[in-house]
């Protein structure tokens, strides 16, 4: 009886990968029903239940599940050859509760309606449309900056621990609730991850763990970075799954913090975005903007190449490489470059808003 409820687990796999691929062609359902349905639901109950830990009860589920898979696998290293039926029965019974698990408590998020919809914005952009907006961000990346530290050739230094950024990155959201009320960012859960350094040497800043919704932050990462790192972390964690659109929503909320160092690292967040796009189109047109930018603001970017630079190691590319796999497997068929993408949000709000 057992063995045949296990293989009806392992089993159940096909359908609810049938299931999934069904339901992503109705993103309209899914954004009605689930992103706006159930899954607030479910994201709040995870926050009230572990949002109060001081440290990220997911990191601790990764690393125990890790030294219990990699405990099984020695222990039944040799079912794989003498006992190969069973043995993939066990395999797939796991990966069907953890499939069924990620999509619904987080994953089925890919599949909603893309931001642009939502926030009726085109999608494409000219080259004018995203020079307009970069020396928009430009003229008011500047002020910030000056009026931070009164000189140009300074970059900013945020009076903050990265605890104390992590405590106020609600506030952020408090304030774009006033601009998107589906926005609402509460209880909090948002935390350092326990596994900061190997996520540092694969290249990441900070993630969603889909099982336990706990946000991490990578507590390596420069201090500059870490109200953006955090906003877009939330953001996934209120159910915008896709890289581009929780970068446009970090920056948002981000700027539309009342304090100032979250302004200046979000209106910068955006410009480097953007300047990246005017390099990659035309490499002359960025050649003039560069001198445009205050000194300072370069010099922040620096600081973050520069930490990025130190942690280079010869497993990064095959890390950031079977991530951009599994997001192109979600619903994000340019992978790693989909990050990109967060342009088109930018160029199409902000291009006939004043900043």
């Amino acid at each position: 009886m057992l063995k045949n409820k296990k293989l009806l687990l392992a089993l159940s796999v096909v359908p609810m990968y049938i299931l999934v691929k069904i339901l992503a062609n109705y993103p309209t359902v899914i954004e009605r029903f689930y992103s706006n349905g159930l899954y607030p639901y479910i994201s709040k109950l995870f926050r009230y239940l572990l949002g109060w830990l001081p440290f990220s009860f997911g990191d601790l589920v990764y690393g125990f599940s890790i030294i219990f898979m990699l405990r099984w696998l020695f222990l039944n290293r040799k079912r794989m050859y003498k006992d190969t039926k069973n043995w993939l029965i066990d395999v797939f019974a796991t990966l069907s509760v953890v499939y069924f698990a990620f999509h619904l408590f987080w994953g089925l998020n890919y599949y909603r309606n893309p931001l642009h919809v939502n926030l009726n914005l085109e999608d494409e952009y000219t080259t004018e449309q995203l020079l307009t907006v970069t020396k928009k961000l430009i003229k008011k990346s500047n002020a910030i900056h000056l009026e931070i530290t009164k000189n140009d050739s300074i970059k900013v230094e945020l009076p903050y621990t990265k605890k104390e950024i992590l405590r106020l990155t609600p506030n952020s959201y408090q304030a774009l609730d006033n601009t998107f009320p589906n926005l609402k960012y509460s209880p909090k859960s948002l935390k350092k991850s326990l596994f900061s350094v190997p996520l540092t040497y694969m290249g990441f800043s900070g993630y969603l763990n889909p099982l336990t919704n706990e946000a991490q932050v990578d507590y390596l990462i420069p201090v500059y970075k870490f109200p953006t790192t955090a906003a877009h972390e939330v953001a996934h964690q209120l159910g915008y799954a896709k890289e581009n659109e929780a970068n446009f929503i970090g920056f948002m909320a981000t700027i539309s913090n009342d304090d100032i160092y979250f302004k200046y690292s979000g209106y910068t967040f955006g410009l480097r975005h953007c300047l990246g796009e005017v390099f990659r189109r035309n490499p002359q047109h960025y050649d003039k903007l560069l001198p445009t930018i205050n000194k300072g603001i370069l010099k922040n970017y620096q600081e973050v190449k520069d930490f990025w630079v130190s942690y280079q190691n010869p497993l990064e590319p095959i890390f950031r490489s079977t991530y951009s796999s599994y997001l192109k497997a979600n619903n994000q068929a340019n992978g790693m470059r989909s990050y990109s993408y967060v342009v088109a949000l930018l160029v199409n709000y902000l291009e006939d808003k004043t900043l």
